[in-house]
């Protein structure tokens, strides 16, 4: 399959490298490319500082001035997974879509093993499994 990997961190909108447990997973989402000219990818628009501006209800085109809502751009990315399965060990790489989902109690991207099926949650850092929590708690008193 041949996932295309960025050049940079310029080109991703979302990345990271994480080990989940005995395994591991390198993800990123790449920006969208405009549309309109199709030179170019969509960036948010930069704030009088010259910072993106996060909090902008849209996506601009750098080269043609091309504007699309958040809604829109955020619903065609999608994350692309290259990983180590924690479960069965194989390795591989898939794509899913760029959308969080409660997974495990946790808000998380979640993909499946090619091989044996089972769902594979990308946390935000330092998040644990709520059954991994009340297991702990259990085991302190």
């Amino acid at each position: 399959m041949a996932l295309k990997k960025p050049a940079g961190m310029d080109e991703c909108i979302y990345f990271t490298n994480r080990t989940i447990g005995p395994g591991s997973a390198m993800a990123w989402v790449l920006r969208k490319e405009c549309p309109k000219c199709k030179k170019d990818v969509l960036i948010k628009p930069s704030t009088k500082s010259g910072k993106p501006d996060k909090k902008s209800p849209i996506y601009v085109c750098k080269s043609c001035r091309y504007e699309e809502k958040n809604e829109d751009v955020e619903n065609d990315l999608i994350l692309n997974v290259e990983y180590r399965c924690p479960h069965c060990g194989s390795e591989g790489e898939t794509t899913s879509e760029y959308k969080r989902n409660v997974f495990e109690g946790i808000p998380s991207y979640v993909f499946e093993c090619q091989k044996c099926h089972k769902k594979i949650g990308l946390t935000k850092k330092l998040k644990e499994a709520k059954k991994k929590r009340k297991e702990e708690d259990s085991d302190e008193e």
